[in-house]
């Protein structure tokens, strides 16, 4: 997927600014897709100038205008096609599992506190994403009834969820294993 998706969906669900939409992808789309602010502002440019974007200028109170950024017909367009094509499923390429198993040739104790970072950092994802499905789908607060849009963003927020307790999950396992090897690995 190219940043330019993920901006044009982005858009669509609200126009903004640059630094609206760079908050956006810290808050949410961040959760599955990264980008630099220095990235966005580079794509939001380039795509205004190739007929994707519509932009306004917004007088604010004190301070320069700011352009708001909102998707014109041809990067509606350019979305619908993309929806349309086929993607291929992402293959799982993880550094740390090829860590794990390397492990054998070495002692696999010495990767206990690397994989409990890893426990950590997921973790703490998970938190973070539990805390925005709270703030944003299932607390007090939220819209009700949800609309397509929040439906959809909050199945995909849901994967994430999964992902990640799949994860933690799977790092127990790795840890526990650890352990075990490294009680019974024979003296040096």
């Amino acid at each position: 997927m190219a940043l330019d998706h993920a901006i044009l969906v982005s858009l669509l669900e609200r126009p903004g600014s640059g630094y609206e939409l760079a908050r956006r992808f810290e808050r949410s789309i961040g959760y599955f897709w990264t980008a630099t602010h220095q990235q966005i502002y580079r794509v939001l440019k380039r795509m205004e100038g190739d007929g994707l974007l519509d932009v306004r200028d917004v007088p604010q109170r004190g301070r320069p205008d700011k352009k708001e950024y909102s998707v014109a017909g041809p990067g509606r367009a350019v979305l619908a096609a993309w929806l349309h094509e086929p993607i291929e499923p992402e293959s799982l390429r993880h550094d740390l599992a090829v860590k794990i198993r390397g492990a054998a040739f070495d002692d696999p104790a010495a990767l206990i506190h690397e994989v409990e970072r890893h426990h950590r950092v997921h973790g703490d994802r998970l938190a973070h994403y539990l805390a925005g499905e709270r703030r944003d789908f299932t607390g007090p607060g939220a819209p009700s009834p949800p609309d397509a849009a929040r439906e959809l963003q909050h199945v995909v927020l849901r994967g994430g969820i999964a992902y990640e307790r799949m994860t933690i999950a799977w790092l127990d396992d790795v840890l526990a294993t650890l352990h075990r090897l490294g009680r019974n690995a024979p003296p040096a």
